[in-house]
């Protein structure tokens, strides 16, 4: 289901969000169901609002019951600060909106049980997508600061791992008997099933995520190589592989990689940008870093 552009993006609402209106409709649900929408949509605007601030082309937004997802050009190559930033900004929507709700109704400008209302409905969305889920907002802070250390091949990887986790135990509990809730939670099984569906399919795409990063790489390698001023080695032998090569890049290092020969001497040093030209324009992820310098 389309949904008109604002701001020049195309919004979108996931089948998820449009089976969960039917389904407040039949149980007279509506009302809650079109707040549920406007905070979702305030919380992802803060999202967008906050990646434009740095200049992120974003061509779409999914709308989801829980916030959304956005889909930009520059995914994988953004600057960790920024990501985390863009992250938080929809959490802090339900802040304000939670608050401003508990302070109308404190004030009587609204009733207290609609307020109370808005109150756990801005709670239950901020602190959920705090959750560290992919695509949730918790699973993206989580993922940008892996990336500030750890080789994005890696960070990508356990990324991955740690959300289907999370989200196989969000089935799990919502399966559980507990007490006062009678049955099973289906509102949590149907979105716990929805995010480990999303990140097996993400953990099975991870080849074709990463090669997107490293056609974005060069540009942004060397901004990085600018602001720190130094390079961070990567030692490799002479057997290495160009893909166990370039699974070692750090997103926010500039790499020179070392050569090393059979007794331990420095063959030679190339620069990243040599080995991930190579490697998009030839493939062959396979072959030793030796071919790049013969």
């Amino acid at each position: 289901m389309h949904l008109n552009k604002l701001l020049g993006i195309r919004w979108s609402v996931h089948p998820l969000f449009v089976l969960i209106m039917m389904a407040s409709v039949i149980t007279g649900y509506f009302l809650e169901l079109l707040t549920l929408f406007a905070l979702v949509f305030v919380h992802e605007l803060g999202h967008v609002l906050a990646a434009r601030g740095f200049g992120w082309r974003i061509r779409e937004v999914k709308l989801l019951p829980f916030g959304g997802v956005a889909e930009t050009e520059e995914a994988g190559s953004m600057p960790a600060r920024e990501e985390i930033i863009v992250a938080l900004a929809g959490p802090l929507q339900n802040l304000w909106m939670g608050l401003t709700a508990w302070a109308l109704g404190e004030l009587g400008v609204i009733s207290p049980e609609w307020a109370s209302h808005l109150v756990q409905a801005n709670l239950m969305i901020g602190l959920f997508n705090l959750l560290p889920v992919l695509p949730l907002d918790g699973g993206k802070i989580v993922q940008a600061l892996m990336s500030c250390r750890l080789p994005y091949h890696i960070t990508l990887v356990w990324g991955a791992r740690i959300s289907l986790f999370a989200s196989a135990s969000m089935i799990i509990y919502s399966l559980l008997p507990r007490e006062g809730v009678p049955g099973i939670q289906m509102n949590l099984l149907a979105i716990g099933i929805f995010l480990f569906a999303s990140n097996w399919s993400y953990y099975r795409n991870i080849p074709f995520i990463f090669v997107r990063f490293l056609m974005h790489r060069e540009g942004w390698a060397d901004k990085y190589r600018r602001r720190e001023g130094l390079a961070q080695p990567i030692i490799v032998s002479v057997h290495h592989t160009i893909q166990g090569t370039l699974r070692r890049l750090v997103k926010e290092k500039y790499h020179l990689i070392y050569v090393l020969g059979m007794k331990g001497t420095v063959v030679t040093v190339l620069p990243e940008e040599q080995v991930v030209n190579n490697f998009l324009t030839h493939g062959k992820p396979g072959s030793a870093v030796t071919e790049l310098f013969r």
